[in-house]
């Protein structure tokens, strides 16, 4: 496995692949690896012939009150893990060299950042848009990956690349759990004992919306209420919000017919967990 960390390398390693036809996938992370990534890592594997994980902690998804800061950086382990996944480039830029002085463009998707996540972190998701572009332009893979845990994060992606034009076929891995439930996340360090017990109860609510559309419910309030009650039995954690969706548009759900995402995010401590769940409503 080789390290780069300049756009230039990057394109000085690509070009000669891209000549001989060979495939290239890439998988975005901020570090802080985990075996979500893994299975992210392999899943790329298995498509391409070239696997490119990208390693930056953007500050442009970041909220002034957010934890940039505090974002895990564990580069010696995330490398360490790349290679005996067989990774064939670790790209770690600076901020610098992604955002060089005088930078002016920024990417925006709002239709379908304006709700849900984008309405609790105002820019997170320009920021999103603008370093995937980026990053799919300095790359420009075959394949990107991208996990379901952040759905509205997969959705903005794929739009983002159909209406640019981009040529990157998106794939997006399922959750990977703890035992319990609890979806894998680079943030889930900074629990405290007692709250990652309580964690796995925004999947529980998750699964109660589920239950409760299996069971019959006929509107949209019903089922979020059944999630909201999950939640509201646990001192420790506060529910932002919990919502049934079209999963193309992320609006709420007009009818609880055909496909359906259930969205999710929960304050516990300072931590802020999310989570999702596709479930089919009725027919």
């Amino acid at each position: 496995m080789r390290t780069l960390t300049t756009v230039r390398s990057v394109t000085r390693w690509r070009r000669p692949l891209q000549r001989e036809g060979a495939t290239i996938a890439l998988v975005p992370t901020m570090g802080a690896l985990h075996e979500g990534h893994r299975a992210l890592i392999r899943s790329a594997r298995l498509s391409c012939d070239a696997v490119v994980v990208s390693l930056f902690v953007n500050p442009l998804q970041f909220g002034p009150r957010e934890d940039l800061a505090r974002y895990p950086r564990q580069r010696a382990r995330d490398a360490a893990l790349c290679r005996a996944e067989g990774v064939d480039i670790l790209f770690a830029p600076s901020v610098a060299e992604m955002y060089p002085a005088g930078s002016a463009t920024t990417v925006a998707v709002p239709v379908l950042a304006r709700r849900w996540e984008g309405a609790h972190r105002p820019g997170h998701f320009e920021g999103v848009a603008t370093v995937v572009t980026k990053l799919l332009a300095i790359v420009q893979p075959d394949v990107a990956m991208f996990g379901q845990k952040d759905f509205q994060q997969a959705a903005l992606v794929r739009r983002l690349v159909d209406d640019l034009n981009l040529g990157v076929t998106i794939r997006v891995h399922p959750t990977v759990r703890e035992r319990d439930g609890l979806a894998l996340s680079s943030r889930n360090i900074f629990l405290t004992p007692a709250q990652r017990r309580s964690a796995p109860a925004l999947y529980r609510a998750l699964l109660a919306g589920r239950d409760a559309i299996r069971e019959g419910a006929r509107t949209r309030a019903a089922v979020e209420r059944a999630m909201r009650t999950v939640i509201t039995r646990l001192p420790l954690m506060r529910a932002e919000y919990l919502a049934s969706c079209d999963p193309e548009t992320l609006e709420p759900a007009r009818r609880l017919a055909g496909r359906l995402v259930l969205l999710g995010a929960a304050q516990l401590g300072r931590v802020r967990l999310i989570d999702n769940l596709v479930v089919n409503g009725r027919r």
